[in-house]
C-alpha cells in the first residue's frame, strides 16, 4: 500500500493506494469510530462492492445506512442529491455523521456535495472505484451537480478526510470506463511531467490491459501530482485551473451532447487534442507535439474528434465555464509537453481549432 498526504494545514488528508483495501477496518477506523455512517453508491457498485465495504466498517460504526442512488451523469442533479439528504434526514443524521462516497466520479461529486451541504458540513471519506476517480476526481475537494446549463456549475469546495483508493476495484471496470480514466492519467502527464507522459505512451498496451504494476504507477503518480497542485491552490485562484487541461472544450461537449451521451473522460480525451492543437496555433508547441498527443488519446480508445455542434454553440457553451471572466473563456494551452499555462485566446484562432476537429 502506498500513502500519500494532500496538505492542507488542518484540511491535510492521506490517499490510500493499492489492493485490497476495502477489507482494512484500520484504514476506516480513524473516521467512523461510534459514529452513525452513510453509505452513498449507485445501482452498478453497490451489488459488486457495498456488502464488503459494510462488512469492514460495521464493527466500528454506530450504524450503517446504505444510500443507492441510480446511475450515470445524466442523474448528477438536484433531484437525485435530494434522495440523499431525504434518507439522511429521516434515520436521524447528525453533524458527526460520516458521509462515505462509494463509487466514480459522480458518485463522490454529489456525495461530497451532500457532506458539503448537510447541516453546514459534514466528514465524508472518498472510495473511488473507477479509474478516473481514483486519478482525479477524488482528490482535491470540488464537490458539485450538473445544471442544464453548465457542468458542475452548483457545488463547494470541501475536502474528504481520507481517499481510500483499491486497486482492485478496477478490475470490474468495463473497457470504455477504464478508457475514460486513462484521459485524466495523459493530463496529468500533458500539464506537469513530461517523463510521466512518456512513461503513458510506452505503456498503453499494459493500461488498456489493467496490469497491476501499471494501473498502480498511473495511480500514484496522477494522484502525486493533483496532490501538489491542489495544496499550492485549494480554491483555484490560480494555477489549480491548470487542472482543466482539456476540460473547457471536453465540458462543452458534454453540455451540448447531454450529460451522459459521452462520458467525461473520453470529452476530456477530445478535449486535449483541441487544446494542443490551440497551442499550436497560438505558437506555443510544435505539430509533432500535437500528434503525439493525438496518437496517444486515440491509442487509448478516445475520441479525437468532436461532435458538430457548431462553433457558435461551442463558444456559446465555453462561456459558461467556471473559468471564465468577465465573459472572457479562458483556455488551459500548453507550453510544452509537461508544462500548461492559463491563457486567454482570440476567437479567430480558436474558430480554426474549433473547425478543424469537429465530425463533418
Amino acid at each position: 500500500m502506498k500513502t500519500l498526504q494532500v496538505s492542507l494545514g488542518d484540511r491535510s488528508y492521506p490517499i490510500y493506494i493499492g489492493p485490497g483495501l476495502l477489507g482494512k477496518p484500520d484504514l476506516f477506523k480513524p473516521h467512523i469510530a461510534g459514529q452513525s455512517i452513510y453509505v452513498v453508491s449507485n445501482t452498478t457498485v453497490a451489488p459488486l462492492y457495498s456488502k464488503k465495504l459494510i462488512q469492514t466498517i460495521s464493527r466500528d460504526a454506530k450504524s450503517v445506512h446504505e444510500i443507492i442512488l441510480p446511475d450515470g451523469e445524466s442523474y448528477k442533479d438536484w433531484a437525485t442529491l435530494q434522495k440523499i439528504f431525504d434518507v439522511m434526514l429521516s434515520k436521524g443524521a447528525d453533524r458527526k455523521s460520516v458521509i462515505i462516497a462509494l463509487g466514480g466520479g459522480v458518485i463522490g461529486d454529489m456525495a461530497g456535495f451532500a457532506a458539503a451541504s448537510f447541516m453546514r458540513g459534514i466528514r465524508f471519506i472518498q472510495v473511488p472505484t473507477t479509474l478516473l476517480a481514483q486519478v482525479d476526481s477524488s482528490v482535491g475537494g470540488k464537490t458539485g451537480i450538473n445544471h442544464p446549463l453548465g457542468k458542475n456549475m452548483i457545488g463547494a469546495f470541501h475536502q474528504p478526510v481520507a481517499v481510500i483508493a483499491d486497486l482492485d476495484t478496477l478490475k470490474t471496470l468495463p473497457s470504455r470506463e477504464l478508457s475514460a480514466g486513462l484521459a485524466e492519467v495523459v493530463k496529468h502527464g500533458a500539464i506537469a511531467d513530461a517523463t510521466f507522459f512518456d512513461w503513458i505512451e510506452s505503456h498503453t498496451k499494459e493500461l488498456l490491459g489493467c496490469d497491476p504494476n501499471a494501473m498502480s504507477h498511473a495511480v500514484e503518480r496522477s494522484c502525486e501530482i493533483k496532490s501538489a497542485v491542489v495544496a499550492a491552490d485549494e480554491k483555484e485562484s490560480g494555477i489549480r485551473a491548470i487542472l482543466n487541461y482539456g476540460h473547457t472544450f471536453g465540458h462543452a461537449i458534454e453540455s451540448g451532447l447531454g450529460y451522459g451521451e459521452w462520458l467525461h473522460g473520453e470529452a476530456v480525451g477530445c478535449g486535449m487534442v483541441m487544446a494542443a492543437d490551440l497551442s499550436a496555433r497560438l505558437g506555443h508547441i510544435p505539430s509533432s507535439d500535437v500528434t503525439r498527443i493525438q496518437e496517444l488519446v486515440t491509442a487509448l480508445g478516445l475520441p479525437n474528434c468532436a461532435p458538430k455542434l457548431g462553433n457558435q454553440r461551442f463558444f456559446e457553451l465555453m462561456q459558461i465555464d467556471k473559468k471564465s471572466e468577465g465573459g472572457e473563456i479562458r483556455y488551459i494551452t500548453l507550453e510544452k509537453i509537461g508544462r500548461a499555462k492559463i491563457e486567454m485566446a482570440d476567437h479567430t484562432i480558436v474558430s480554426q481549432t474549433l473547425s478543424a476537429y469537429q465530425a463533418s
